[in-house]
């Protein structure tokens, strides 16, 4: 009993000394240098190489969206190549990536700026969070919008919107986004390493995504009088406007690309027959700089989706690499380009859904991509051997132009579907995928939306059409 109430005496005691040690506790043990909050303008690097480093990801945007356009294909390894995309990468990688990393972080930098008053940045802040939803949606097609990111609120299981509701809500977002970036405040030039503070940069990105989105929504909506007003609007006008992550020469800040198959050294990325086809039809200057040679000495593509690989009809050394240009560790990783607005416009134009000449809108953007190739002094001959002729032509040569930008081309050519591409001859279905299956913890952890999401949309497999295909 004595050693009981001789330990009831020490804690008791141990509590009161605890007690007067935390009195003012926070102001005697504040951090005098520590920041008290994260300034909204310090989100913009962080939301540049989150978004970047996912897209230009090997396992999403070469894996699932270079070979799914078949501008590459692999020698080894080729699971999703022959459409078995992997689940763990489509729940990290893009699902739990872009909502917990950029569209929270696009959400925070917002409600920074709300309280600084700083309508620039939330300016901002909207473009991220358009840019976010608009490729989550056309992964996948409908997902949380409205319920999303309200953890705090007490949503853990948010209901799924449709697409074709969330496309014009992301359109008011743009627009929303311009009118905030015309008003007060600032944004830290050191901080923006897309735009180095200039808010008509930004002005542009947001007016010339706006575009994009529209353009997605043109199959299903009449947008003309939306892109016609557009058009008076200040929109990308060279490359130099393009919406774009500097990558450095210098590990952790190297551009995926180059950090996977150098770096790393995962060779067994490779090009695709279908792309390398196309180019000696057309002869495309491009091919020099898209794919490197093979140990023969000549420029020669896989077919996709061969399973039992590597063969000896295509291997590591028989089968073209990629070209050197696109594995620099400095390339820039780009959001939005300057030529994929223009070749938005000269369709826009040849479907008379705006004004001004389908031809000059796709020289432009053929003269723009072959500059952004370092072969722009071969522009005028190539544009004299294949100018303008009709809407495919442009979705051709739009193609082409989105080499290197994984994800972008397979989303616009789930669109166009030029050129035609044969599916994987080993695929465990028999088309190119139009979407992504929902996450596998979707069917556990929000199941009642999930379902009622599948039994709107569609089965939830790769080959159910998202709301802009039908």
């Amino acid at each position: 009993m004595k050693s009981i109430i001789n330990k009831i005496s020490i804690m008791v005691l141990g509590v009161a000394i605890l007690a007067s040690c935390t009195d003012n506790f926070e102001e005697i043990n504040e951090n005098p240098n520590a920041a008290l909050s994260v300034p909204s303008s310090l989100y913009i690097p962080t939301l540049a190489e989150n978004t970047g480093d996912r897209l230009y990801s090997m396992f999403w945007g070469g894996d699932m969206g270079g070979n799914w356009a078949q501008h590459w294909s692999k020698v080894q390894y080729n699971d999703e190549e022959m459409y078995q995309p992997r689940n763990t990468v489509i729940e990290t990688t893009i699902w739990e990536g872009l909502y917990a990393g950029t569209l929270q972080d696009a959400k925070n930098m917002y409600e920074t700026a709300v309280t600084e008053e700083n309508d620039k940045t939330k300016g901002v802040a909207l473009i991220w969070h358009a840019y976010g939803f608009s490729i989550l949606t056309d992964m996948f097609g409908d997902i949380p919008y409205t319920e999303a990111l309200s953890a705090k609120e007490g949503i853990n299981a948010p209901a799924y919107d449709l697409q074709s509701e969330i496309y014009p809500a992301l359109v008011d977002s743009l627009s929303a986004a311009v009118t905030y970036l015309n008003g007060g405040g600032t944004i830290d030039a050191t901080a923006d390493i897309i735009y180095g503070g200039d808010a008509m940069g930004w002005i542009k990105f947001a007016n010339s995504l706006k575009f994009r989105l529209l353009m997605r929504m043109s199959g299903q909506v009449d947008v003309s009088s939306q892109l016609t007003a557009l058009m008076s609007q200040p929109m990308f006008t060279s490359n130099a406007d393009h919406a774009a992550i500097p990558y450095l020469e210098t590990n952790p800040n190297t551009n995926p690309l180059w950090n996977t198959v150098v770096f790393g050294v995962r060779e067994e990325h490779r090009m695709s027959a279908t792309l390398i086809d196309e180019l000696v039809n057309l002869s495309d200057p491009r091919l020099s700089v898209y794919a490197e040679v093979n140990a023969d000495g000549e420029y020669r593509g896989k077919p996709n989706g061969i399973n039992s690989v590597p063969n000896d009809d295509y291997n590591y050394t028989n089968v073209s690499g990629i070209g050197e240009y696109y594995l620099q560790p400095d390339l820039p990783g780009l959001f939005m380009s300057y030529d994929e607005l223009q070749f938005f416009k000269a369709e826009a134009a040849a479907k008379g859904f705006i004004g001004g000449s389908p031809a000059d809108f796709y020289n432009s953007a053929i003269t723009a991509n072959f500059e952004w190739n370092g072969i722009g002094t071969s522009a005028p001959a190539y544009l004299a051997l294949h100018p303008y002729s009709d809407v495919e032509g442009i979705h051709l040569q739009k193609w082409i132009a989105l080499y290197g930008q994984g994800v972008e081309a397979w989303t616009e050519w789930r669109r166009t579907q030029v050129p035609t591409l044969t599916p994987a001859i080993d695929g465990v279905v028999n088309e190119v995928p139009s979407r992504l299956n929902y996450p596998a913890a979707e069917q556990s952890l929000n199941s009642g939306n999930y379902s009622s999401a599948v039994s709107r949309q569609g089965a939830d497999v790769l080959t159910t059409p998202i709301w802009w295909m039908n």
